[in-house]
């Protein structure tokens, strides 16, 4: 596995809540971060049907144009009785003229699960996958998970995306309630992180 050897490593992300997060992970490892945003990249389509290959699109994209390594993450929210969606399209469900609304995008969920008339407790999972690349073409995927359930109405205002109606498993707060470093501690990023940190940064 190639290891990350400090200087400049740029997120390929332009949401806020995510570079903001990742560069709180990495501080302490004196990586400097940079997010695609600086170098005025808009990013490539992200066209896999699945985590990994999006993960994987966005990291060498930014790695092949900004001459470094480069750190995406793909994730969503994938919801048993949706059939897992949304999944690889969870920011895409928040699309409005105007950016994104997740507020939307949760009562949109909300509305189809009592359409369905979604038994209790409605099973859902966060998934991330992280793609390290490199600009030669290498690169390290790590995966993450944390299962739970769709709840509402939503509840809390800490986090972002869907964290509002994701109650995981044992616990009594969303995501969405949580302090932030405790989310961090326990989210699917953070422990895809924790295996990119084992195998390519520590």
């Amino acid at each position: 596995m190639r290891r990350l050897d400090g200087g400049t490593l740029v997120i390929a992300s332009h949401n806020e809540g995510k570079l903001r997060e990742f560069h709180e992970l990495l501080e302490p490892f004196g990586i400097a971060v940079r997010s695609v945003g600086e170098f005025g990249l808009v990013g490539p389509a992200e066209t896999s049907s699945t985590f990994i290959g999006n993960a994987r699109i966005k990291a060498h994209f930014a790695a092949r144009e900004t001459g470094a390594p480069a750190l995406s993450d793909d994730s969503g929210i994938a919801i048993d009785a949706l059939d897992g969606a949304p999944g690889v399209h969870t920011a895409d469900w928040a699309a409005t003229s105007d950016g994104r609304d997740f507020t939307k995008a949760m009562e949109r969920v909300n509305q189809l699960l009592e359409r369905r008339d979604a038994p209790r407790p409605r099973t859902a999972r966060f998934r991330c996958a992280l793609c390290l690349a490199w600009p030669d073409g290498h690169d390290e995927i790590f995966e993450g998970t944390v299962d739970g359930q769709v709840v509402w109405p939503m509840r809390g205002d800490l986090g972002f995306g869907f964290d509002p109606v994701f109650l995981p498993d044992g616990e009594t707060d969303t995501f969405g309630e949580m302090d932030p470093q405790r989310k961090r501690r326990m989210s699917h990023r953070a422990r895809a992180f924790a295996m990119l940190v084992t195998g390519c940064v520590a």
